[in-house]
């Protein structure tokens, strides 16, 4: 029986790649008994926990409308989104400062129609209907 154990032994062994040892020669695709303490503790969830403890709807596609539209407008201070929860679907509504909402909405609204792509799929990710209106 031994020998049968050590042919498997050297079976396995062969079948590995340089690749699949580290630099003590051992298999880094084998999986260790790990504990809770041994994962890492930095992953944290991006969305937000109201007091409460109830979900904040549409956090996610907020965080998208308000990185997008700060990073496009001249007065990125001046940029405020509001959020309103309507039949089951969360509406983001950007108000800018005058000079900006030209940039916000693009030649032809392009800028608007990818920051609304962006939001929908932002919002998709959270299982949500999420729109953005750009309000004066």
């Amino acid at each position: 029986m031994s020998d049968e154990y050590d042919d498997d032994v050297v079976n396995r062994a062969d079948d590995l790649d340089d690749d699949d040892l580290d630099e003590h020669g051992d298999d880094v695709n084998k999986v260790d008994d790990l504990d809770d303490d041994d994962l890492d503790d930095d992953y944290d969830d991006d969305d937000e926990v109201a007091p409460e403890g109830n979900r904040i709807v549409g956090a996610r596609a907020r965080a998208v409308v308000e990185h997008v539209t700060r990073n496009v407008a001249e007065d990125p201070d001046a940029i405020e989104v509001d959020v309103e929860e309507r039949r089951g679907e969360v509406a983001l509504l950007v108000t800018a400062n005058p000079s900006d909402m030209g940039r916000l909405i693009g030649k032809r609204g392009r800028v608007i129609q990818a920051l609304r792509q962006l939001v929908r799929a932002a919002g998709a990710a959270e299982g949500v209907k999420a729109n953005v209106d750009v309000v004066e």
